[in-house]
């Protein structure tokens, strides 16, 4: 026996973290029955539907790294018909982001059918390092720095860089490169927009040991195992 939201990440239907909101949403049904409850406990030969749709296990998991465009949301589908990152791989899969970039962030991103990894990458206890370029409007002073350095409170909770440095500035802009291991929802963003600083734009540069590369916006590649089994070993 296992809870569901598990059985239907580790199928590869989607991440733990949606198939916990599938479920209090009454959208999973087990042997023909609404599940509501977060850790109901399913087996082998239950039959779980989601949304009208019967669960099966995808035993071939798939791997992608992707430099996400502008104007694309990180969802599988998208009630308001806009474009979203799943369209841009092609597979046959049912594949979802692991976290979320913004509609007008660019950058890295990995897809995958791996719940189990999806889960572990996405847990703040294990503290998976992203490294950001913002654009910036004005220019850090040098007490806002420090500031930053030392870290903020957001939330009753204090956010700092792991890595902090200013490229490049001129009258109206300046551009920073920010490494952070928080997940919250536009984090990076709420932390320049806290120092007067709203961003222009933002692209994810490095995800933990992973970069772009040579991809350009809207291409993609496979990880190879190696990188698979790195991201499995990753230690906070």
């Amino acid at each position: 026996m296992e809870r569901l939201q598990k059985v239907i990440a580790n199928a590869g239907y989607t991440s733990r973290r949606k198939a916990e909101e599938l479920i209090r949403n009454g959208k999973v049904k087990v042997n023909g029955e609404i599940i509501r409850e977060l850790g109901t406990k399913v087996n082998h030969t239950d039959k779980i539907e989601i949304e009208g749709e019967i669960l099966t296990n995808e035993d071939t998991k798939v791997y992608y790294l992707l430099n996400k465009p502008r104007g694309f949301i990180c969802s599988v589908s998208d009630d308001k018909n806009r474009k979203t990152v799943v369209s841009l791989i092609d597979t046959d899969k049912r594949i979802y982001p692991i976290g979320r970039l913004d509609y007008d962030t660019t950058g890295l991103l990995l897809l995958t059918n791996d719940g189990n990894l999806a889960n572990q990458l996405m847990h703040p206890k294990n503290e998976v390092e992203k490294t950001y370029i913002a654009k910036i409007e004005g220019n850090l002073s040098p007490s806002e720095f420090y500031h930053l350095k030392k870290g903020l409170d957001m939330d009753g909770r204090k956010v700092f860089p792991t890595h902090l440095k200013v490229k490049k500035t001129d009258e109206k802009s300046s551009i920073v490169e920010i490494s952070i291991v928080e997940g919250r929802y536009h984090i990076v963003k709420r932390i320049f927009e806290a120092l007067n600083h709203p961003v222009i734009k933002l692209k994810r540069e490095r995800y933990a040991f992973l970069t772009l590369g040579t991809l350009k916006s809207g291409e993609y590649r496979k990880l190879t195992l190696k990188e698979i089994k790195k991201l499995y070993n990753l230690k906070p």
